[in-house]
Parts: C-alpha cells; structure tokens; sequence
C-alpha cells in the first residue's frame, strides 16, 4: 500500500493531544478519501467515515446523526487511544459550518476528544464556510495534485509519463489504453468537476463560457493572454471582471489558473494580464486528442507541455508556503516564473526544444529587479527529471 508523504502529518495530528478540526481540502481525484479511509485503517486508529456525496438527502441533521456516531465510539473505547469522526464532501451540505461549530464546542464544553476530519472537493465552499463560522478551530491541510516523486514512487513512472499524464492517481491504471484515458478525463474529472464542484456550488451566469474559458486555458497554457484577447478568442461580447471570476473558480478547482505579472507591486500584479497554466497536465493532454506517443512527436505541443509541467508542479507545490508564482514579461523578453519569497526573488526558464535560445529575458529582468537566483531547466541547466524531484521552497 502507497503512502502519500501528507499521511504522515495528518496521522502525527491524530495523535496530538492539542484538539483542531483538520480540513483536507483539493481538488477532485487528489486522493482526500483514500488518505481517510487509510487512517481508519491503521491499528491503533479506529473511527467513522461518512460522505455527503451520497445519492440520498443531506442536511444538517445528518451531520448531527454521524457526530452521533463518533461520540459513541469515543464513549465504548479506550479513551487513551484516538477516535476519528470522517466526513467527506462536507461543502454539499447546506449550513455545515454552523452545525460542525455548534457540535464541536459541545465537545469542547464536555471535554470529549473526539478528532474530526472534513474532506471537501470545492476548496472555495470550504473556505468559505471555515472563515465564516470556524475561525480557530481548524487547521487546514491542502491536498493537491500529485507530484512526479508521488506518481514515481506509486506507479513507477518515468518523467516524460508524469509530464503527459499529469498527477491523477485514479487515472494511472488506464495510461495503456490511450483513448480510455482520455474520455475517463474529460468525462470523470473535467465534466464532473465543472458541473458538480463550480457550477453547482456557484454562481455561473454564463455556464457555457467557463467551459470554453476552461478549454481556451488547455490550448494556450503557458501563453500570456489579456482577457480582452481572451474574449475574442471566445467571440464573446463580456466583461473581463466576469471572466477574471471564471478564472478563479477553475483555479480554485484545481484546473486552469492565471500566473500574475511581477512587477515589484502587488497593486500591478493584480491587475496584470495572466500567464494561463493547468494545474494538472492531464487535463492539457487529454484535450489535445494526441495520444502520448504523438505527443513527444510534436515538438511545439511538448514544449508547452513540458513548461506547463514545471509550472504546474511549482503551483501545487508552493501552496500554504508562503511564495508567490508569477511570471514577467516586458516587449520582446519574458521569464517562464519569478518565485518570491518575502524579499527574495527567483527567475526560472524552462528550455525543452532542440531550437537555439538565450536567456535575454532572464538578463533584462535582472537588469529592472534584484534576483537572488536565475535558474534554466532542462537543456543545458537542471535536468527535467531532477528538477521535478524538488522541493520549490528549497530553491531559495
């Protein structure tokens, strides 16, 4: 059996005697439930699952009756050893903060120690509802795709497989039958996520435009592209902050997001024109319709993948450590990512072709900015493979 390297710290939590709702939070297909369902599967750990994703009605008595079930293996066990509450896809019940802080101070108040861990696919939802009624109560664990090191280690996969593939886990057992896979993504994942994590929990007056927003960010990631040249390409008359929205929900999905520009003043970042990237390479293979062999084949489409590989995997690496990923650009120069960190910054170029390059863009940002470090992966600096076993925040 795997083991993902976050298991250890949510097993480390459970054991602490300090009382925190632990919340896992990501994207689909990220593993959150199988990490559960492997806690109660430890010997000295016992507990009880229940999932709001269920085909039967939800609501806050159901969230009541579980808890229910929790303090009852609390009160007929040792209390010496942990017990653990598990509810999963929390965010589809309606008014479940509310009800999980009313529960949780009557523990508090009754001094029961029972562990509770909520699992939730809409990291925006569950945001939401912890900022909103369980401010000091929980601790936030992100759970996000997975890495190349992961894939490696689980299915002994080669870079160029991660790189084309991407981090889903549930996927893996189809990568030899290439047609399979990929109506496994676009239909599990891409269909289900939209309709189910964004559309459903949010506000989406123009579903059939975050659907085309979401396929625009496939065919151009790695590109920078102004919303209002993203409108055209969907020739759709809008409004840029409307699409600027979509771009976060798909973002905060675990999708597509916008890199912001460095420009050494977060006011001007925010307003920049975004650098597009999928959070999971997959998602950006699966759409192409080239199978993996095509693929390698195709040397434009594997640069940007390769790029959007590396970019991917610092984006979900570097969430909750405290370093921002942006890009730069100005004219004619770019750099792939600027990493920062506090006052410290970063320039990395990504370099997969066999086509001659120079790193200008790299010296004209040093030229404007104070760089800590400039960074070529791939031809002639750090290798793919190598690069993709690091730790992001270890670069500095």
């Amino acid at each position: 059996m795997y083991y993902r390297p976050v298991f250890t710290k949510i097993y480390q939590r459970i054991q602490d005697k300090r009382r925190f709702i632990q919340v896992l939070a990501g994207p689909r297909q990220a593993g959150k439930t199988t990490l559960a369902r492997q806690l109660l599967q430890k010997k000295d750990v016992s507990g009880h699952y229940a999932s709001g994703d269920e085909p039967t009605l939800k609501n806050a008595s159901w969230i009541e009756q579980q808890w229910e079930i929790g303090r009852l293996l609390l009160k007929q066990s040792d209390k010496r050893q942990p017990r653990v509450l598990i509810l999963d896809e929390i965010q589809k019940i309606n008014n479940w903060s509310d009800i999980v802080k009313k529960l949780w101070d009557e523990d508090s108040a009754a001094k029961l120690n029972l562990h509770v861990i909520l699992l939730g696919s809409s990291p925006l939802q569950v945001q939401k509802g912890l900022s909103e009624s369980l401010a000091g109560r929980f601790e936030l664990i992100p759970i996000t795709h997975w890495s190349f090191s992961e894939m490696r280690d689980a299915f002994n996969w080669n870079f160029h497989q991660f790189i084309y593939y991407g981090g889903y886990p549930g996927a893996a057992p189809l990568i030899d039958d290439s047609e399979r896979w990929q109506n496994y993504i676009r239909d599990s994942l891409i269909e289900t996520t939209i309709s189910r994590d964004i559309l459903l929990l949010n506000r989406v007056d123009k579903p059939a435009l975050l659907k085309r927003l979401f396929e625009l960010g496939c065919q151009y990631s790695g590109q920078i592209l102004a919303f209002n040249k993203m409108l055209g390409q969907l020739q759709e008359a809008g409004n840029t902050t409307t699409l600027s929205h979509y771009l976060d929900l798909l973002s905060t999905a675990g999708m597509i997001t916008g890199l912001p520009k460095y420009a050494g003043q977060k006011v001007r970042q925010r307003a920049s024109t975004p650098k597009l990237l999928v959070l999971n390479t997959g998602l950006m293979s699966a759409a192409s319709g080239l199978n993996f062999i095509e693929a390698q084949n195709n040397s434009v489409f594997w640069g940007r993948l390769v790029e959007s590989s590396i970019g991917a995997s610092l984006f979900n690496q570097l969430i909750g450590k405290h370093v921002n990923l942006l890009y730069w650009s100005s004219r004619n120069y770019e750099v792939d990512f600027v990493l920062q960190k506090g006052n410290s910054i970063l320039a990395l170029e990504v370099k997969s072709g066999q086509n001659k390059f120079t790193l200008t863009g790299i010296d004209k940002f040093s030229q404007e900015f104070e760089v800590q470090k400039k960074l070529l992966v791939g031809r002639g600096g750090i290798p793919l493979d190598k690069f993709l076993l690091l730790r992001p925040e270890e670069l500095f």
